[in-house]
């Protein structure tokens, strides 16, 4: 019984994946590892140049999931009580307190997406580390729960102005950060500017199957992929080297150019990186039908897991941009393979 749950999930996971690929194109392997993440129930952080179709995926993504859905755009002036309330003054000039976009729709909240994040305070960063890490909040004495809840978020990496970088902590609460770089592909560039379904976003959303994963039967089904995948010694003992050399690169030969490698790192990936990495690696496997788990499917999730999880030093920080791809493919390249 299990087997046919699992593959029938596996019929909806690859639809809902074709159906997002319709929507974005040029954008496979970005989507699979959206596909993943949600699975895994993992939060995504997409950045991307402005025009790249970060809004619209998230946007396609959450329709696909259903649910309660809701959008709040970062500006320097938001507060962390505007995540949790607004207060008004109604018709009849008396003063209204109304639950902001977390709290009103409960339980039943799906999705939050948090477009331009790195344009919101460092107070509001913390309140949404809260609710990330235990989706749950406090609000006028009660305890809100958010059991199906996965936060996407877009930060703009072109526009530099009156912006906020998120802090460690709260960037080790996604499970992904994904680059957002369209295939430099003509054809694909010639159909999102010549074939007008693409210049209508609203109705190409409309296109995915809302609430095709259904978002309460999914949170319920999650857990079963990470109990049906099975790792043997041999993948466990990869990853615990994959962990090493993220720590000490020299170790295990990891070279790359114009960078002193013993003066590279300040910390490297932590429990809660390796949990996160064997989750979505797990989830990889399955997508592909399979129920036990391989070195390939590590390696898959590895940069999109592991990359925002690791620290430079203040020198090799500024480079992250080339720096942590280049690190986490060195790595992959000298951890030898089981």
């Amino acid at each position: 019984m299990s087997e046919n749950i699992l593959e029938d999930w596996r019929s909806r996971a690859v639809s809902y994946e074709q159906e997002l690929n319709g929507v974005v194109l040029g954008l496979a392997p970005v989507i699979r590892s959206l596909v993943i993440a949600i699975f895994a129930r993992g939060h995504v952080l997409l950045e991307g140049n402005v025009g790249v179709g970060k809004t619209t995926l998230l946007r396609a993504a959450s329709r696909g999931l259903g649910g309660g859905y809701q959008r709040m755009e970062g500006t320097i002036d938001l507060m962390p009580q505007d995540l949790i309330y607004h207060t008004f003054i109604d018709q009849d000039g008396k003063p209204r307190v109304d639950p902001g976009p977390i709290l009103s729709q409960g339980k039943e909240l799906s999705v939050f997406f948090f477009n331009e994040i790195n344009r919101a305070r460092p107070q509001v960063h913390s309140l949404l580390l809260r609710v990330m890490a235990e989706r749950s909040i406090t609000a006028f004495n009660k305890e809100y729960q958010f059991p199906h809840l996965l936060v996407f978020a877009d930060r703009n990496a072109v526009e530099k102005e009156e912006t906020f970088e998120l802090p460690g902590a709260a960037r080790d609460r996604f499970l992904m950060e994904l680059e957002i770089a369209p295939d430099d592909d003509s054809e694909v560039h010639k159909s999102l500017t010549f074939d007008s379904r693409f210049h209508d976003t609203d109705t190409l959303i409309e296109s995915v199957t809302s609430g095709n994963l259904d978002f309460k039967a999914l949170t319920m089904f999650a857990p079963m992929i990470q109990s049906a995948v099975t790792a043997g010694e041999a993948v466990q003992n990869f990853v615990e080297h994959l962990r090493r050399a993220t720590h000490n690169p020299e170790k295990y030969g990891v070279q790359l150019p114009d960078v002193e490698m013993d003066e590279l790192m300040v910390a490297g990936m932590g429990p809660r990186g390796t949990s996160m990495l064997v989750r979505a690696a797990k989830v990889s496997a399955w997508l592909d039908g399979r129920l036990e788990l391989m070195p390939q499917d590590v390696a898959v999730v590895f940069h999109q897991v592991v990359a925002h999880r690791v620290f430079f030093t203040p020198i090799y920080e500024l480079q992250r941009g080339w720096l942590a791809r280049a690190y986490t493919q060195a790595i992959l390249n000298c951890v030898p393979t089981p």
